[in-house]
C-alpha cells in the first residue's frame, strides 16, 4: 500500500473478528517496522508489551470501560517505555557505528539525561508516540485495523503487567482484522488552524 494511502486511510476501529489470529511472520512484521521508528541517541526505549492470555485480556477488558477490542482484536499491545534506558548499556545503541561516533554520543547521553526526570519522562513518551504510530501504520499497510486506547486504568493495568519502576506507560494499541468501519471523522481542524510561521 501507498505511504499516503495507509495514513488517510488508519482509522480507529472498534469492532475486530475475534477468531482471526496473526501469523508469527506477521507479527514480526509489525515490530520491525515499529522499531524503525526514531528515538532520541537511539536509545530505543520503547518495550512492547503484547498481552496474549485470554484471562488477561478480559482483566484489562474490565479496567478499559469494557471496550471489545480489548479482548477481540488478534493483537494486543500496551505501549511502554524504559526511562532509563539512556543509562543502562548505553555503547550497545551505538555498536555498529565508527568509534569516534560512538564516544562521542554515548558520551553525551549521560550529561543530557541525568537529574532531569521531566526529560526523561518526556523522551520515553516521545518514542513511544513515534513507534505507536509506526505500528499502526504498518498495519494498515499489511491490510489491518487498529485501534489506539487511552480509555483505561493506568495504574492498575500497570499493576497486572507488572510494569517496572523505572518505566512509564503509554497506550494499548488493538490490531486485527475489523468488521465495522470506523465512525465518521468527527472534524479535521484547517492547516490554518495548525500550521504556524515562525511564531505565533
Amino acid at each position: 500500500m501507498d505511504t499516503f494511502d495507509a495514513i488517510y486511510q488508519r482509522r480507529a476501529v472498534k469492532a475486530f473478528d475475534p477468531e482471526h489470529l496473526l501469523s508469527k511472520e506477521e507479527e514480526q512484521k509489525l515490530f520491525s517496522a515499529a522499531i524503525q521508528a526514531p528515538t532520541s541517541f537511539n536509545i530505543q526505549h520503547w518495550r512492547f508489551v503484547v498481552i496474549r492470555d485470554p484471562q488477561l485480556r478480559q482483566q484489562v477488558r474490565a479496567l478499559g470501560n469494557n471496550q471489545s477490542q480489548i479482548t477481540d482484536s488478534s493483537l494486543l499491545v500496551l505501549m511502554t517505555a524504559d526511562s532509563k534506558a539512556w543509562a543502562k548499556e548505553p555503547q550497545r545503541y551505538w555498536k555498529d557505528a565508527p568509534k569516534e561516533v560512538s564516544d562521542l554520543l554515548v558520551g553525551w547521553m549521560g550529561p543530557f539525561h541525568e537529574g532531569r526526570e521531566w526529560l526523561q519522562r518526556d523522551e520515553a513518551q516521545r518514542s513511544i508516540g513515534m513507534a505507536m504510530q509506526t505500528l499502526m501504520l504498518a498495519a494498515k499497510a499489511m491490510g489491518y485495523d487498529s485501534c489506539p486506547m487511552i480509555g483505561f486504568d493506568i495504574e492498575k493495568v500497570a499493576e497486572l503487567v507488572k510494569l517496572p519502576a523505572d518505566h512509564v506507560m503509554g497506550p494499548l494499541v488493538a490490531i486485527g482484522r475489523g468488521v465495522k468501519p470506523a465512525q465518521p471523522k468527527g472534524g479535521q481542524l484547517s492547516l490554518s488552524d495548525v500550521v504556524i510561521d515562525n511564531t505565533f
